[in-house]
């Protein structure tokens, strides 16, 4: 698209497996570790097979375009306060993690511009954010009204034409 992105940032928390795969060259997943950031609890990732494959498989081509860096929950909280703070922004653990990601980056490339994603809400995070940055945050009238909803669980066997047969009916 021409967007001229020079590297790409793996930004985790202390479930390292990446940016310890991209200082090392040796992927060694291991037990996940609970942690503030929750969707990252990841010791096994298991897109990271499709990762290798678009580099062809080369160590050296995937640290040429990406960087790996992990954070503790006490660095993601400080982060979290540190955006708050600066630009009155409200971000969850992860989008913290990725700020966090992008100004260790930028340290090596003090001339570069940055950018970091975050995917999720705040809202969902309202039991990490709210004590962290001693604020109320709004949920959104979208989110509410998926809180709202009440949770239906059905048990289906492992078997595809039962999980198809299943959303199919729905």
């Amino acid at each position: 698209m021409g967007l001229p992105i020079k590297k790409y940032i793996a930004s985790t928390n202390i479930n390292k497996i990446v940016p310890e795969y991209l200082r090392s060259g040796i992927f060694s997943p291991t037990e996940s570790i609970q942690t503030i950031s929750n969707a990252m609890d990841v010791g096994n990732p298991s897109n990271f097979e499709r990762i290798l494959d678009l580099f062809n498989n080369s160590f050296n081509k995937l640290k040429d375009v990406v960087n790996g860096f992990y954070f503790t929950d006490d660095e993601t909280k400080s982060a979290m306060k540190e955006i708050y703070l600066k630009f009155n922004y409200v971000v969850d653990p992860h989008g913290a993690i990725g700020y966090l990601g992008m100004l260790d980056s930028m340290k090596y490339n003090p001339d570069s511009i940055g950018v970091f994603l975050g995917t999720a809400h705040p809202a969902k995070f309202l039991n990490i954010v709210e004590p962290v940055l001693n604020t109320e945050v709004e949920i959104p009238k979208r989110l509410q009204s998926f809180i709202k909803k009440t949770k239906i669980k059905k048990q289906i066997s492992n078997f595809y034409d039962d999980f198809k047969n299943r959303i199919l009916e729905n």
